[in-house]
């Protein structure tokens, strides 16, 4: 039977010298090691590079325990999944999974014909610029996980559900992408009102300028200047830019299929609501779980700040994209909802709301955002994946 705490039986010295085998060019420095203690415990390391050749010969016969792991600067071996210190993760690794769809799994039919025949001046303005925000933006979240955030995970369990998330955003970008095809839009038109609309472009920039620094290079996580900057970029990313901006910005479209209008794009964007709220949530569950396992103090001037401009883009963002009211959607209801949504992220972060009062001024949001399960055989294929249906959000 194995002993777990010494599995390959490293307290007896004959064991040790059968047991860790290495590299020809490796086994003198193995052996000096064993030789001048067999039983000390010497800390893990993650990277393997010829200059802790030492340490890799401890790592070689030292058991990951759980209890060592960290979401930064763990030094426990990033390649081993398990024994989990955060079963959570792998929770929401399955979870995700359950939610799975392309976009040619919805009928757009009835989308075109609405588009081109139903929707006045101002719901084609509508619809065009949410589209033109969203392309912009779902490519931005994809590159910030992926080369920002993912690699300075030192727990696997956390980038497995990342490497999920990264897909995730490249098939957001892809569905977008089909319903600009799928409605006959100008691509290049619509995917460049990002860079030529103020109101697009002020968001995308604010969105640059506070995910931009994380990608630097040289940031190193065990200076706590460096690390106070991740976390409020990966405050804003999850709390904001995933759990206010894309909640909030799908909710002129759902207004439209409240009357029956654009169903096709509205299915597709509550399969994509499903994965924006798990990543707002898993990233808020993180930032949470660096606070525990670190000294940090958030200045709350910059946290004030943060907010202040979210809310100050997103007023200007409603003001351009419903500059004239559709029926029973306004810029001041989505600027309401932002503030009301901007204290339920806050809140779950552990911190004061930053706008208090705030009322839901879109009552149907959160039910409209739901899946129907309820579908005519007839008109669309069956699209709820395994139990996509029952998908828990805890």
């Amino acid at each position: 039977m194995y002993n777990w705490d010494d599995p390959l039986g490293l307290g007896k010295k004959e064991t040790v010298e059968k047991a860790v085998v290495v590299k020809e060019a490796t086994e003198h420095v193995a052996q000096k090691v064993i030789h001048e203690n067999a039983e000390i415990k010497q800390p893990t390391v993650a990277n393997h590079t010829p200059e802790n050749i030492e340490e890799n010969a401890r790592m070689a016969v030292e058991p990951v325990r759980a209890d060592d792991k960290r979401v930064v600067n763990g030094q426990t071996d990033i390649n081993q999944l398990a024994p989990f210190k955060y079963p959570w993760a792998w929770k929401y690794f399955l979870n995700a999974n359950k939610n799975h769809w392309t976009p040619l799994d919805v009928n757009m039919t009835s989308d075109v014909h609405d588009f081109h025949h139903k929707l006045n001046d101002d719901e084609r303005h509508v619809y065009t610029n949410v589209l033109s925000y969203l392309t912009t933006s779902d490519i931005l979240a994809m590159r910030n996980i992926g080369l920002a955030v993912m690699e300075k995970m030192s727990a696997p369990e956390l980038q497995i559900y990342q490497a999920r998330q990264v897909y995730e955003e490249a098939l957001h970008t892809w569905t977008y992408q089909h319903c600009i095809e799928t409605i006959g839009l100008d691509q290049g038109e619509i995917y460049n009102r990002y860079r030529v609309v103020p109101e697009i472009n002020q968001k995308i920039q604010i969105a640059n300028r506070r995910l931009d620094s994380v990608l630097r290079t040289d940031m190193d996580l065990g200076n706590k200047d460096d690390l106070h900057e991740f976390i409020m970029a990966y405050i804003f990313f999850a709390g904001i830019f995933e759990g206010c901006w894309f909640y909030n910005g799908f909710s002129p479209i759902f207004s439209l299929q409240r009357r029956g209008l654009m169903k096709g794009t509205a299915e597709q964007l509550q399969y994509i609501m499903r994965d924006e709220v798990m990543h707002a949530s898993f990233g808020i569950r993180v930032v949470k779980q660096i606070f525990a396992e670190n000294d940090i103090s958030l200045d709350p001037k910059a946290i004030r700040d943060m907010w202040d401009e979210s809310e100050a883009a997103e007023s200007n963002y409603a003001k351009y994209i419903l500059r004239s009211p559709i029926l029973g959607y306004n810029a001041q209801d989505h600027s309401e909802q932002f503030r009301y949504i901007a204290n339920r992220r806050a809140r779950q972060l552990g911190m004061e709301e930053p706008f208090p009062g705030a009322q839901c001024s879109l009552g149907w949001l959160d039910e409209q955002s739901n899946l129907r399960k309820e579908k005519n055989f007839f008109e669309t294929r069956v699209t709820e994946y395994q139990t996509g249906g029952a998908l828990s959000w805890d």
